[in-house]
């Protein structure tokens, strides 16, 4: 479903935004899967050095997405995230945390995806769901 190419031209659309201030790349990933990594470190971190919340919402949003992107014609469609939400399961604070993606929905005007968040010991650190909603692109 996910190829390099498009996976490259993602990432390549992060410059200046959030996501490269998180450090958010996509990865590959399995055929029915998107993957995206960001680095738990200071920039990353709430006050006491373990992993923010709200980061680990950010991956999850960018990664919802920017995959729901990637199966839509984006010169017609555009993609809106309406709603985020996760369950925050162990702390992190340091090396990489690793976003796993699965469609759960693909409707022509909506897509759900269920995330999967862990740690480099692929111990579960969040799981959280993503709605995004697809749009006509205003011309």
């Amino acid at each position: 479903m996910f190829d390099e190419v498009q996976l490259a031209r993602v990432n390549g659309m992060f410059k200046n935004t959030m996501m490269e201030t998180l450090g958010i790349v996509f990865v590959a990933s399995g055929p029915d899967e998107v993957a995206a990594t960001m680095p738990v470190e200071p920039r990353t971190h709430q006050p006491m050095g373990m992993l923010h919340g709200g980061a680990t919402v950010a991956l999850a949003e960018a990664l919802g997405s920017a995959a729901s992107y990637m199966l839509i014609d984006g010169d017609r469609k555009a993609v809106l995230g309406i709603e985020v939400n996760a369950n925050h399961l162990r702390t992190v604070r340091s090396g990489l945390v690793k976003a796993s993606g699965r469609l759960m929905h693909r409707g022509r005007t909506m897509h759900v995806w269920d995330i999967r968040v862990a740690d480099e010991r692929e111990r579960l650190v969040a799981v959280c769901r993503h709605t995004v909603m697809i749009i006509d692109r205003e011309t």
